[in-house]
């Protein structure tokens, strides 16, 4: 028997429209495009929402499934059939707010005492990035968090790292210990000759103005690389 298609959300059966769904069963229910289909609310003549939503999840050639909507841009989005300048900026809100929401999980008042704690706070702010991105993170005498800044964004592979600024943020903010954390768009955190050199650079300048670099953590894939852990620093 040739299976039915339905062309509108309208059509389908109560139990498999994604509002209904979700009244009924709970918003963990949703699949990925069912989730977004909320979002963009309504697709084309003959591309029913969550259909052009799983377009969308497919849109990058390199991240499959919802992790390609931090990686997808205004003119990808465009290119579709369905999706125009309303719902692209929805969508790219949508990745926004995720990031904002990993990003504000980070306590002002937290403490911090093992890296995977630290890897664990940043994984989801930083291993979408597609390039490299150095963060310095201050500390006080009770392991307590005082700030975070962006200290460099370079390319894919690589970033500048630069040692006077980092030491002018580390003394401004009065910190007692620092941690370096960068992320490697790759998604293998094993350090390279590069990220051991510099560690090792900035370890000495960092002793000798009495603020510590306690660690260098490297955020990959689901998984992190601590220079402490390792002996390396």
């Amino acid at each position: 028997m040739e299976q039915k298609v339905y062309r509108r959300i309208k059509d389908l059966p109560e139990s498999e429209r994604p509002y209904e769904k979700c009244q009924i069963y709970g918003v963990s229910s949703l699949t990925d495009a069912e989730l977004l289909a909320t979002i963009i609310r309504t697709g084309t003549k003959n591309c029913q929402s969550v259909e052009l939503a799983q377009r969308i999840l497919s849109i990058s050639g390199q991240y499959e499934g919802i992790l390609s909507i931090h990686h997808v841009t205004m003119e990808n989005l465009l290119e579709l059939k369905g999706i125009g300048l309303v719902k692209a900026t929805q969508i790219l809100c949508v990745a926004e707010l995720a990031k904002r929401l990993a990003k504000a999980s980070v306590d002002t008042r937290q403490e911090f005492h093992s890296p995977k704690e630290v890897a664990k706070a940043y994984m989801e702010s930083m291993r979408h990035l597609e390039k490299e991105e150095v963060r310095l993170l201050l500390f006080d005498g009770k392991h307590r968090f005082i700030k975070e800044a962006v200290i460099s964004v370079g390319t894919v592979n690589a970033s500048i790292c630069n040692s006077r600024e980092i030491f002018i943020e580390a003394l401004n903010a009065k910190a007692v210990y620092m941690i370096l954390l960068h992320n490697h768009p790759s998604g293998d955190p094993t350090p390279s000759g590069e990220d051991i050199r510099i560690t090792k650079k900035l370890r000495d300048g960092a002793e000798m103005i009495g603020i510590p670099l306690s660690d260098h953590i490297i955020i990959g894939e689901h998984c992190y690389t601590s220079f402490k852990e390792k002996g390396l620093i």
